[in-house]
């Protein structure tokens, strides 16, 4: 099973990138081209997923964008890593918990590499460390094809969250790679798409 790794060194808008990602899911589908790890990062953007509750908008000046994603209301912005995912999981377990399990293992190897002691938490999905969210998950799946991602914390502003409740949660518990060991990330997107395979392979 071949999946491509894209790695967009610019900026992609939100709404770009979902246009490319679905137009992916349908070809794989189809059986039309390759599975897709995707690493990438979005100007400042507000995303809600199907369980958005309008009451999570602090600042009304803000503008949401919903998606078909799973989840609530969450934040995109420079210094965040953006990984989107185009699994076929018809050639894998169909099990939606092992993949979104296989995801959290990827993150924790991750943040490991850097000395972060993080943890997976069942009742809130996402990564954790010291109390605070440092990657956030949201997925959607059709025909067994999972799809949307998962976002990394690295160096971003973490005040654009006081403008929701992120993932429902108190918007100050938040954290970054950069706000825990003050470490700044150079040439590590490959690393870290070889850590999602090897897990992603073994479901």
């Amino acid at each position: 099973m071949n999946i491509e790794v894209k790695i967009s060194k610019n900026p992609i808008t939100y709404k770009k990138a979902m246009l490319l990602m679905n137009k992916r899911v349908e070809e794989v589908k189809l059986g039309k081209n390759n599975e897709l790890i995707w690493l990438l990062e979005h100007p400042t953007t507000y995303s809600a997923g199907v369980s958005f509750n309008k009451k999570d908008v602090l600042n009304k000046n803000i503008k949401v964008i919903k998606t078909n994603r799973g989840g609530k209301i969450t934040l995109h912005n420079k210094g965040q890593k953006i990984i989107y995912f185009v699994i076929n999981l018809n050639n894998r377990k169909k099990d939606i918990r092992k993949f979104i399990s296989a995801l959290e293992n990827s993150i924790l190897q991750f943040l490991n590499i850097y000395k972060i002691k993080a943890k997976s938490d069942k009742k809130n999905i996402g990564i954790w460390v010291k109390g605070k969210k440092i990657a956030a998950i949201g997925l959607r799946v059709s025909r067994w094809i999972a799809f949307h991602g998962c976002s990394i914390n690295i160096k971003n502003n973490l005040k654009q969250y006081l403008n929701i409740v992120p993932c429902g949660l108190n918007n100050e518990l938040v954290t970054s790679i950069y706000n825990e060991k003050k470490i700044r990330l150079r040439n590590y997107e490959r690393k870290i798409a070889n850590i999602f395979i090897k897990n992603i392979d073994k479901i």
